[in-house]
């Protein structure tokens, strides 16, 4: 354990006088953690696509969690990239990664939506119910404190 001011961090964690040279990569590690823990969710929500329309929609659901996966992960990108430049980098960052990545799903849906394999319905729902259900599922997971500012520890350590 090292510490930073008064606030403990573990070795790993611990901040660097250079930006980038031991601080974790909180963002990335959060993704890859929600990317698997979505396997149930992406079940429920293919199965329920094809509960209700058939084929058509368990694709159009599938194509919803690709695009949500995709999404979240170039967020965490984008986000990771900000907070290594500086503030204001971040805030913009945030602000236009945010409208960006809402106007690439626009598009990827722009695209698809005329094809007979899509059913825009459970599209729609898709996209909605797994950026929601993955956002409140990781809240659970998620440490927000400066000590541990990534997955929470697991008990013991």
């Amino acid at each position: 354990m090292t510490t930073y001011g008064s606030t403990p961090f573990p070795a790993s964690a611990a901040p660097s006088t250079v930006l980038g040279d031991s601080v974790p990569s909180v963002e990335r590690n959060i993704v890859v953690d929600m990317t698997r823990r979505s396997v149930p969710l992406v079940i429920a929500v293919v199965g329920g696509g094809a509960l209700f329309w058939g084929v058509h929609g368990a694709l159009s659901s599938a194509f919803a969690v690709v695009l949500v996966l995709v999404n979240l992960s170039l967020s965490a990108a984008l986000l990771g990239w900000g907070a290594r430049n500086a503030p204001t980098v971040l805030m913009a960052v945030v602000l236009f990664g945010y409208i960006g990545r809402l106007a690439l799903l626009t598009v990827a849906v722009l695209l698809v939506h005329n094809q007979s394999w899509v059913e825009i319905v459970p599209l729609g729902l898709s996209i909605i119910i797994t950026h929601l259900g993955l956002l409140f599922w990781e809240m659970r997971y998620v440490s927000a404190s400066l000590a541990f500012p990534d997955i929470k520890p697991k008990k013991g350590r």
